[in-house]
């Protein structure tokens, strides 16, 4: 195979990830490095002072810190302006990272938790599985970062991830079942799937095939509402 027709076939491999069912070899990580982390937190108008809110800090990848959108459009900020419009006093915090690993997350426990989390939505392991690193580990790392959260009396919210069918069903199906399963040993709120309704939709995601839209993070809030709401207090 000569290297122009190689190029074209990675090149569509990376945008239709979700929708193709063959590839010659797996997906590298589609962001970049991950840069020096910076904790944002959303603008509120909530009457209660920031500071004595509790927080609900959302750790994650460039799925969580909203790659390609506004910031305004991040998951994140549109978590927080829901939460005022039902009446809930909690602060938002983006601490998603674009290109994070599980590896990195497990470096950057200790950094979340200077925040004082009551609640943490963890949504790691996208970029292992684009890497094709091995589960066992990803499930090893994911372990980690819950004890550790956990062990400061932080409630945990796990969202699942999926790899597209391109990856073939042994490796497809071993990833998938890490979540489910830390869920059930650690006893945490799961969101089943992250990108449910929204993988492979051409109108939800950008142009990348991957990382959705505003109206994509917009259903995204839908779901991760329906898990997070029966924790929080009024």
């Amino acid at each position: 195979m000569t290297d122009p027709v190689r190029s074209r076939i990675l090149v569509v491999g990376l945008v239709g990830l979700w929708s193709l069912f063959v590839t010659i070899v797996p997906i590298p990580a589609i962001t970049i490095s991950p840069a020096a982390p910076i904790l944002t937190v959303p603008t509120t108008n909530s009457p209660t002072s920031s500071a004595d809110q509790p927080r609900i800090v959302a750790f994650g990848d460039s799925l969580t810190a909203g790659l390609g959108v506004g910031a305004a459009e991040s998951y994140p900020a549109q978590l927080q302006r829901r939460l005022e419009n039902l009446g809930y006093h909690y602060r938002v915090v983006n601490a998603g990272v674009s290109g994070e690993t599980t590896a990195g997350g497990v470096r950057r426990v200790a950094w979340v938790l200077k925040s004082q989390p009551a609640i943490v939505i963890l949504e790691l392991g996208a970029n292992d599985g684009l890497r094709g690193l091995n589960p066992r580990q990803t499930q090893v790392n994911l372990e980690r970062i819950i004890q550790q959260l956990q062990q400061a009396k932080v409630t945990v919210v796990l969202a699942g991830m999926k790899m597209p069918p391109n990856y073939g069903v042994e490796y497809t199906k071993a990833f998938e079942a890490i979540y489910p399963a830390l869920a059930q040993q650690y006893r945490l709120k799961l969101i089943p799937f992250f990108l449910e309704g929204i993988a492979g939709s051409s109108k939800l995601n950008q142009a990348d095939g991957i990382h959705p839209t505003a109206e994509g993070y917009r259903l995204i809030v839908d779901k991760i509402l329906e898990t997070v709401q029966p924790l929080l207090k009024k």
